[in-house]
């Protein structure tokens, strides 16, 4: 009669599970490809990528024949390109967090990676990538109009934009994408995600605005005052450290608890 050996001696816990320590799991690189893909293959993800790649040849091309020839410039076709993108970069981060509880594929996500840390960090890499890439193809987009400018309109052509242009632009469309995936850790469902990303924002702008006594200090909360200088290229070291203090008000602090939910919040099945 035989026996099978060394079984008998081990513990019984060791018998029912594995170990969940060591170097097993899912490749942090796989959990990127997964979900880059869960941004380009659902019906809304390929929705918004689609509006926020086509946005920006459509705006470019009203301006190119709308605007004075004079105007006809490099920086100002950047400068056209960034109002869709401001409005729908955000929505990509928002949605690549709030997808999970809306449509209750969290259980699925947390059962195959059950470090959510490692996910959350996966879900932010992938939106970074597909925002710059959407960034990249709007300062190609506008090099080809300016050219087309030049040739159709006689347009001023103007390439002056310089390190500080290109800094400035990719600062301000990535923090907005960084507040929407605040936004979304924090709320987890995309309809109230998505209202009080753009309504809040736009209320606190006209308060600031309207009210006297926060008017002259608005940079200081109010993220949208404070990047103002970005677009014109002429931030000063106290227009720095305004915006550093508006953005931990409106990216920082609500990712911090956004982060503390999305680790604790129970996944649902239906």
């Amino acid at each position: 009669m035989t026996t099978t050996p060394a079984l008998t001696n081990l513990p019984s816990a060791a018998l029912v599970r594995p170990s969940l320590n060591g170097p097993a799991g899912v490749p942090f690189s796989r959990l990127l490809r997964t979900e880059l893909r869960k941004l380009t293959d659902t019906r809304s993800g390929k929705w918004l990528m689609t509006l926020i790649i086509a946005a920006t040849p459509i705006a470019l091309v009203i301006m190119l024949f709308t605007a004075k020839s004079g105007s006809l410039t490099y920086d100002q076709f950047v400068n056209i390109t960034q109002t869709p993108q401001e409005f729908l970069l955000p929505a990509l981060g928002l949605l690549s967090v709030t997808t999970e509880w809306s449509q209750r594929t969290g259980l699925v996500t947390f059962t195959l990676a059950p470090h959510r840390g490692r996910v959350l960090r996966a879900k932010a890499a992938a939106t970074a990538l597909l925002g710059l890439l959407a960034i990249a193809v709007a300062f190609a987009a506008a090099a080809l109009f300016n050219l087309l400018g030049i040739a159709l309109r006689h347009g001023d052509g103007s390439w002056a934009f310089g390190f500080g242009g290109f800094r400035d632009i990719v600062i301000v469309q990535l923090s907005g994408l960084a507040e929407g995936f605040a936004f979304g850790m924090l709320l987890l469902m995309s309809t109230a995600a998505i209202i009080t990303y753009y309504v809040l924002p736009t209320l606190v702008a006209f308060a600031v605005n309207t009210v006297s006594s926060l008017k002259a200090d608005k940079s200081w909360f109010d993220l949208i005052s404070a990047q103002s200088p970005l677009y014109t290229h002429d931030m000063t070291g106290q227009a720095w450290v305004q915006m550093l203090v508006a953005f931990t008000i409106w990216v920082v602090l609500p990712a911090v608890f956004g982060v503390l939910r999305v680790l604790r919040s129970e996944i649902k099945s239906a």
